[in-house]
């Protein structure tokens, strides 16, 4: 009878441990796809902000804008850092998917940049400026033209802009579309380049100090474009996916964002 009921107790206390093991393991470790710059960068730190709390952060760069999105609604990874509301609707619509925000992180004002026109006076007749081809970047840098007098828009048609809602072009500019992530290397060809904070990081311009203009960053775009975590649709409220946006929203991060961009990235939260 002893022998038995020491079986059984064994028994129990292996169950109980594997449980343990098991309960330890789920969710431990969180994989992130993100762009290289600022938003790997900003991972880092919350990186050892997690590390304190028994989470492995896993971060996977990326530098276009669709991989992020699929793999993390194929379940490949568990969250993406990299984008904004209007392009994670857009996408969705696009592609069927169903990703959804955890959260905001920052906000990165568009620049004007220089390329072979020095300042937005000397902009000459028929000069050709180059922005992003996706539909909401490509609205948020006409509406920034317009901002600056370059070109009027239709009226009220905001962020669905095209280049063919442009009603007034005073000096007959030419928008050329491109990939975003090209837009730096397309200085050397055109008059200016209306690029992403992400992409101007990367090719070391700083829009709050290297742009011609940028968007206001008390305005209405901080909260339209602010940058998101993004996850597939019903994990939002996952303890893993949770600590990972109070890692994001800590106030180490914010300090980092601060004193690391100058302006060039600005917290959210």
């Amino acid at each position: 009878m002893k022998k038995t009921l020491s079986l059984i107790l064994a028994l129990l206390l292996l169950v109980s441990v594997l449980s343990g093991c098991g309960a330890k393991k789920e969710n431990t470790t969180i994989r992130v796809a993100a762009s290289p710059t600022p938003h790997a960068e900003i991972l880092a730190v919350a990186k050892d902000i997690l590390a304190e709390q028994g989470y492995t952060l896993e971060i996977v760069e990326y530098t276009d804008y669709v991989q992020p999105n699929l793999v993390v609604d194929s379940g490949e990874l568990d969250a993406n850092y990299f984008q904004h509301t209007p392009y994670m609707e857009q996408f969705n619509e696009e592609n069927k998917t169903s990703i959804v925000s955890a959260g905001l992180i920052h906000y990165e004002p568009f620049g004007i940049f220089a390329g072979k026109t020095a300042s937005l006076a000397e902009l000459p007749d028929g000069a050709v400026i180059s922005i992003p081809n996706d539909a909401t970047n490509g609205a948020r840098a006409l509406l920034l033209l317009q901002q600056e007098g370059i070109l009027k828009l239709t009226e009220g048609v905001g962020i669905e802009a095209t280049k063919y809602d442009i009603v007034e072009n005073p000096k007959n500019v030419q928008i050329l579309e491109m990939e975003a992530a090209q837009l730096p290397l397309s200085l050397a060809d055109v008059d200016l380049a209306v690029i992403n904070g992400n992409y101007a990081l990367d090719a070391g311009l700083n829009p709050a100090t290297d742009a011609l203009a940028i968007e206001d960053a008390s305005g209405d775009a901080a909260q339209t474009f602010a940058n998101l975590v993004g996850v597939k649709a019903g994990r939002e409220n996952d303890p893993a996916i949770l600590a990972l946006i109070a890692a994001l929203q800590s106030e180490q991060v914010r300090e980092f964002i601060n004193s690391s961009y100058n302006g060039a990235v600005v917290p959210i939260f």
